[in-house]
């Protein structure tokens, strides 16, 4: 169960990019996680067998919404259904910060690119199609293939992670192979733009916990992530660098029994420059299973990975009903996502 934890541990990944690592070294890798994710819930990775540096994944950030990045025009016929109720996709794809709402960002996000998009279940003809392709901007011809090596990155240590997390459990380390299938983990890339400090507000991420199995955050250095503590208490977690850091979500706390904690964690609005609040990137990576894996608890409870998520957007402001007319975006609604 969670603890009155002060600060998130770190944990080094160098075993798993040395060629020589050990079996012990592998097994004390697996305690260490154990321990993690059974006290605080999550923790600073640190040494990572990427290829990627922290440097490269802000870089796609700002490729997408950077000053010189691709316009809003070309954002919006990219956005999802539920702003542009023309365009086709439901769950792949951008959706702009909302005015009013509590969650004061505007994101990207892109589905494990090698996934069978076939299905012929009742949840492949749900209001969300979780299966459906990618979409990309036209305009950035390397950013697909960017996206799509960072997600293969993270998907294959997330893959690692969870073989090791298996032997937590006294499972064979293939024990979860099964949830590899036809994934759905989702790379976002996400930006807090800055607003005026007339309209700061306190918290620009609502407190929440992740729905799927692992998630591994790439922060920058403005801050603001917070993380809560046994006591209710509201713990920083500044970026440290090299690091991601990674929590459990609520799909593995049931799959455990309750041995792992999926903490809740917010992201507090930063300091003021001047008359505006900081700008923020984070890239999360959830890490899922497929649309139609059934997960076993411990406990012996089951669900199919589907429902569990398309219950939990029923929570995610990102996939309301605010859908808007193409033409009206030209004026009024166009207006309301640039004050964003």
């Amino acid at each position: 169960m969670s603890t009155s934890f002060s600060s998130l541990p770190i944990v080094s990944l160098s075993v798993l990019s040395s060629p020589s690592s050990t079996p012990e070294e592998l097994i004390d890798l697996s305690s260490r996680l154990d321990g993690v994710f059974s006290t605080t819930g999550c923790a600073y990775l640190t040494d990572l067998p990427l290829t990627y540096s922290h440097e490269d994944v802000f870089g796609l950030c700002d490729q997408f919404f950077g000053e010189d990045g691709i316009s809003k025009d070309e954002k919006m016929r990219l956005a999802k259904k539920t702003f542009v109720k023309e365009n086709k996709n439901t769950y792949r794809g951008y959706f702009p910060a909302q005015p009013g709402a509590d969650n004061l960002k505007e994101g990207f996000e892109l589905g494990t690119p090698t996934t069978q998009r076939s299905d012929s279940s009742s949840l492949a003809n749900a209001k969300f199609n979780l299966a459906e392709p990618n979409v990309f901007p036209s305009s950035l011809p390397s950013f697909q293939s960017r996206c799509e090596t960072l997600h293969t990155e993270l998907q294959t240590l997330s893959a690692r992670l969870l073989s090791l997390l298996a032997v937590a459990l006294r499972k064979p380390p293939s024990f979860f192979h099964n949830y590899l299938a036809n994934s759905l983990s989702t790379l976002r890339l996400l930006h807090y733009p800055s607003v005026p400090a007339t309209r700061q507000q306190e918290l620009i991420c609502t407190p929440h916990t992740d729905s799927g199995i692992l998630t591994l955050l790439h922060q920058d250095k403005t801050g603001g992530l917070e993380v809560r503590n046994s006591d209710g208490e509201w713990i920083p977690a500044p970026y440290v660098p090299g690091s991601v850091v990674v929590n459990i979500g609520d799909l593995m706390a049931k799959v455990s029994g309750g041995r792992w904690v999926a903490t809740y964690h917010r992201v507090r609005s930063t300091k003021c420059e001047g008359d505006v609040t900081k700008a923020r990137y984070s890239v999360p990576f959830f890490f899922e299973p497929g649309l139609n894996c059934v997960v076993k608890s411990v406990g012996g409870e089951e669900m199919v990975y589907g429902e569990h998520v398309l219950e939990k957007m029923k929570g995610w402001v990102e996939f309301q009903d605010v859908a808007v007319d193409v033409p009206s975006l030209a004026a009024s609604e166009r207006r309301a996502v640039e004050a964003f």
